[in-house]
């Protein structure tokens, strides 16, 4: 498969990873209080109280929760943009300014998690990095190269 052809792929790839950001973040403000949150929700405040929780815990956890939808839908909406201008403008550092943002992101976020002892956030952090970092950085290499090899021509 020539380079071309998995450049559209990874692509492709990051819009759809971006695309489910912005179902996500729309859908959390409608869903965070539901049953299908019960068990995230447990495992959350098993986290912070070892025994029973404050009855008003869950509200507020759910609260957040639904807080921080619209903030993944906004991240997830710049993300597909500069996706976009990456892919037409061809220019490798907003690739890397991509990069750049997760890898400032995901240390600090896992950060939080593990200091308050609860690791599924860890994983998905992690998860997220492995979808998302080596597209962006193979995408930053092979555009830098196309860029350098048309100054030397």
């Amino acid at each position: 498969m020539n380079n071309d052809v998995v450049r559209t792929w990874m692509i492709r790839w990051l819009l759809a990873l971006a695309a489910f950001h912005v179902l996500v973040g729309g859908l959390l403000p409608w869903i965070a209080s539901s049953e299908a949150f019960d068990l995230y929700h447990a495992g959350v405040t098993g986290a912070f109280w070892p025994a029973d929780a404050p009855g008003q815990a869950r509200r507020m956890q759910a609260w957040w929760l639904s807080l921080f939808g619209p903030t993944v839908l906004l991240m997830a909406l710049w993300m597909i943009a500069l996706i976009h201008l990456a892919d037409r403008l061809r220019q490798a550092r907003i690739w890397l300014w991509l990069a750049a943002g997760l890898l400032l992101w995901a240390p600090q976020d896992m950060l939080v998690s593990l200091r308050a002892g609860y690791w599924p956030h860890v994983w998905i952090d992690l998860l997220a990095l492995a979808a998302m970092l080596p597209p962006l950085l193979w995408l930053w290499r092979h555009d830098r190269a196309a860029a350098l090899a048309g100054k030397q021509a």
